[in-house]
């Protein structure tokens, strides 16, 4: 944990077994920090405890259901659980919005909480302009963005009386991030595949970024939402060419057209496993990949924080590419 942050005697954490939730974790066991986690699947918290090498005893697992819950006090709750991807509209609003009530319900009222939603409920950067900011109207365009839209709506007029601070990060890149191995697998092979023709730009975040700002939102009194970013603006060009200089890739990119796509994502929602091995290309999350820039401005929480990106795209991507490596799943 960052030593300028204030370190909670305990931590409760939602989606402890997630890529955001696991590097925290090991954040929390370098500062001695006991966590529970509400987990669904207790098996893969522990192979995560071995593999992890975190100490015996740090995460108290709790039920996914809060009225099963002890008594427990905590000094700071982070909730970064959350459906990313599923196969109807239900899905998304059942985990990443009721859920997450029952979840601010079973908390004590004083305890500050910070809430990682997405970029995805703003939705895309507007035409004409270099960056979204807080001040825009918000236009998700996904059943995945409006369920996180519709979570900080809910937290606004429920829980408006709490110590609640939501941000908004955008794409996140990093060790233990399971969502990239099919980038790295297809950055090493000779043909890489870029969808449609146009260079597409995005705003993106290292992970240990990630859990720093969740520390310095600990210390932010405003509810936000707040973007947060990396100031350097990424391609999709560059963030497949990256990926395959890390994993000694030396194909070639080849762009997709539009329309192609559309099609395979028709494909891939009619088709059981298809749309079990890639769901970043359903129909409903591929609307993501049609726009053409998802570059969010992170100036208002640089300001009120003190907080500031330092992880490059290429340490990010050569860290995931490291672990993959240690998996034995390159």
């Amino acid at each position: 944990m960052p030593a300028h942050c204030a370190q909670p005697s305990r931590l409760f954490l939602s989606g402890a077994t997630g890529f955001v939730g696991r590097n925290l974790c090991l954040a929390a066991a370098q500062s001695g920090i006991p966590i529970f986690a509400p987990v669904r699947d207790l098996e893969k918290l522990r192979r995560q405890i071995v593999s992890d090498r975190l100490p015996e005893g740090l995460i108290t697992p709790l039920s996914p259901d809060p009225s099963g819950w002890p008594d427990f006090s905590v000094g700071l709750a982070v909730l970064s659980a959350g459906v990313l991807f599923a196969r109807n509209r239900k899905e998304y609003f059942d985990t990443n919005v009721s859920w997450m009530r029952r979840i601010l319900a079973a908390l004590p009222r004083d305890c500050k909480t910070v809430v990682l939603s997405s970029q995805s409920a703003g939705g895309p950067t507007p035409g004409g302009l270099s960056a979204r900011n807080e001040a825009m109207p918000d236009s998700p365009i996904t059943w995945y963005g409006d369920s996180k839209l519709a979570a900080e709506k809910m937290i606004a007029a429920d829980f408006s009386d709490r110590p609640i601070t939501i941000l908004r990060p955008p794409m996140i890149l990093g060790s233990r991030d399971s969502a990239t191995l099919p980038l790295f697998q297809m950055a090493r092979g000779f043909i890489r595949t870029k969808p449609g023709l146009a260079t597409k730009h995005f705003s993106f975040l290292g992970v240990e970024d990630v859990v720093e700002a969740i520390f310095a939102a600990a210390r932010v009194s405003e509810a936000g939402p707040f973007y947060i970013a990396s100031d350097r603006v990424i391609s999709d060009i560059d963030l497949i060419e990256t990926a395959a200089r890390v994993s000694g890739g030396r194909g070639v990119t080849l762009r997709i057209p539009q329309p192609l796509v559309r099609l395979l994502s028709a494909v891939v929602d009619r088709v059981p496993a298809m749309r079990r091995a890639t769901p970043s290309l359903t129909r409903d999350r591929a609307k993501e990949i049609w726009a053409s820039r998802w570059v969010v401005d992170p100036t208002r929480f640089k300001k009120c924080s003190g907080w500031s990106a330092q992880v490059t795209l290429e340490s990010a991507l050569g860290e995931a590419f490291t672990f993959f490596q240690s998996e034995g799943k390159l």
